[in-house]
């Protein structure tokens, strides 16, 4: 039986929600950035160990569902450390994780595309390797790897989605809650879908615009 409509209450709730996954996007684009910038450092280290240890992160984080990984952040840390821990919490801990993973790769990819002609002649102005790093290789790097980054802020804004399942109220868990108390899903969900899409064309138009402008498919 339907208790009413839709309406501009409803309406507001869900951009309050869509604030909560804009906000859930950046704690982990920051997070998964800082640590996926430190895990394509390691990739490309002339260290062998470090070497293999971020490989093998990357290929955990990848090969791992985001769904699990959330599960295991937020049921799995109770085991050990008494409560559950806060859905928010568990949520930017785990889509921060999910970031870093791909954007170390994205990035390792980035500077290692950087035409090894511009190495060799960073070695010859006797630069220290982490001279020739800032001050040449990441300079050009930064310019590759521009879009493809843009474009997978994309995919995080949609996988925030994922974190419902441990309680948190993004905006598909808020549209699931607007249904149950109004049995309106095609309303509900069709505001939903242009929400997002309102958040995430602006981001693939700019990761386009940016290819472009940057020339980056010509390299």
């Amino acid at each position: 039986m339907t208790t009413s409509a839709f309406s501009i209450v409803h309406f507001e709730f869900l951009c309050w929600a869509a604030l909560w996954t804009i906000g859930l996007s950046a704690i982990a684009l920051v997070g998964g950035s800082l640590l996926g910038f430190v895990i394509a450092l390691a990739r490309i280290s002339s260290n062998k160990s470090l070497r293999w240890a971020s490989s093998l992160y990357i290929q955990l984080v990848q090969g791992t569902p985001l769904l699990v990984l959330l599960f295991l952040l937020y049921y799995g840390i109770a085991v050990f450390v008494g409560p559950t821990i806060p859905s928010i919490v568990a949520a930017g801990a785990g889509l921060t994780i999910y970031a870093s993973g791909f954007l170390a790769e994205i990035w390792r990819g980035c500077i290692e595309a950087v035409p090894k002609s511009q190495w060799e002649a960073a070695e010859c102005l006797a630069l220290r390797r982490s001279q020739r790093m800032v001050h040449v290789i990441l300079p050009q790097a930064l310019r590759i790897a521009t879009p493809p980054t843009v474009g997978f802020v994309v995919q995080v804004v949609k996988n925030t989605s994922l974190a419902s399942v441990i309680g948190f109220i993004e905006l598909a868990q808020a549209g699931k809650l607007i249904n149950n108390s109004i049995f309106e899903p095609f309303t509900v969900f069709v505001v939903v879908a242009a929400i997002y899409f309102g958040i995430c064309f602006p981001l693939s138009a700019w990761s386009r615009t940016l290819e472009r402008t940057l020339n980056v498919a010509d390299r």
